[in-house]
């Protein structure tokens, strides 16, 4: 259950702060620069990943904490 509530915390970190870049570069009239862009894309695909492979992160981390 935590790794999924991890998973889903980067997928809104990264909406969040992609939106929030789009919303400043529009509000000063400036271009949207690809930098803005890529950094919370990766948050958002870590968490995809992280989120389709939930099941068996959890079990190797818990094999992890019981050795």
């Amino acid at each position: 259950m935590l790794v999924r509530f991890i998973a889903v915390a980067l997928i809104g970190f990264g909406v969040i702060e992609l939106s929030l870049s789009w919303l400043e570069s529009s509000a000063h009239h400036v271009p949207f620069r690809v930098f803005d862009f890529v950094l919370p894309a990766i948050l958002f695909v870590a968490g995809i990943v992280v989120l389709v492979k939930a099941g068996s992160l959890a079990a190797w981390i818990s094999n992890k904490l019981n050795e």
